[in-house]
């Protein structure tokens, strides 16, 4: 169970994704404890238009920002960190932790390895499904990620942008689900963007992988196992 200096932390970026991590810990947690249960965490906010500005990959100016970001947190009772952005962990890998991180590709990794899977396709941003980033990765266990047509990953970006905006249509939302229908029929998919994990309609799809969901489930195994 929680202790006291044993909290999760959870770094406040993007809002919508952002409080779809609390809220799903949330109601998790609530699902078990009863009553009016809060999952018990500790959020660090920052000002994610900063950090959004250098992402995906401007490091020299990425590192700094999250250097302070750390050192603070490191001043928190927080055991373990939660980031409820897939991209900025190409950037934190760069970094030394103060906590213990929960981090979506290790866990992702390891399941990967234990069901023998041999390929994956990406869905995220239009960077994350064409860097080698998520490929160095899993490759080190012969797992190949493949890349979406580029004429979906144009969808993808646009969707996941007005997701982030607030702006989708239902039509948005029903074009993406057949395309995430089509290729997880062929092959597993992760979902490697917070903005298309909070949409929450893959549920229906055994071969869909949502890192968000993996990093939500974790972060309650450890809490549990305290």
């Amino acid at each position: 169970m929680d202790q006291t200096g044993s909290r999760l932390g959870v770094l406040g970026l993007g809002n919508r994704s952002t409080l779809y991590y609390i809220n799903a810990l949330n109601t998790a947690f609530n699902r078990q404890e009863k009553g009016y249960s809060t999952f018990p965490l500790i959020v660090y906010n920052t000002n994610f238009n900063t950090i959004n500005s250098y992402l995906p990959n401007k490091f020299d100016d990425l590192i700094p920002i999250l250097s302070e970001v750390l050192s603070q947190i490191e001043l928190l009772p927080i055991s373990k960190l939660l980031i409820p952005n897939i991209t900025l962990h190409e950037a934190i890998d760069r970094l030394s932790l103060p906590v213990q991180l929960i981090h979506p590709l290790v866990l992702c990794r390891q399941i990967l390895k234990e069901k023998q899977t041999t390929s994956v396709v990406v869905f995220g941003t239009h960077y994350t499904m064409t860097s080698p980033y998520i490929s160095n990765y899993f490759s080190v266990e012969g797992i190949q990620v493949l890349s979406p047509l580029e004429k979906h990953r144009l969808f993808i970006e646009r969707f996941r942008q007005k997701v982030y905006s607030k702006t989708e249509t239902e039509a948005d939302k029903i074009s993406y689900y057949q395309l995430l229908k089509c290729y997880s029929a062929k092959s597993t998919v992760i979902l490697a963007c917070t903005e298309l994990s909070v949409m929450q309609i893959s549920n229906d799809l055994p071969q869909v992988i949502d890192l968000a969901d993996l990093q939500i489930e974790e972060a309650l195994r450890l809490h549990y196992s305290q």
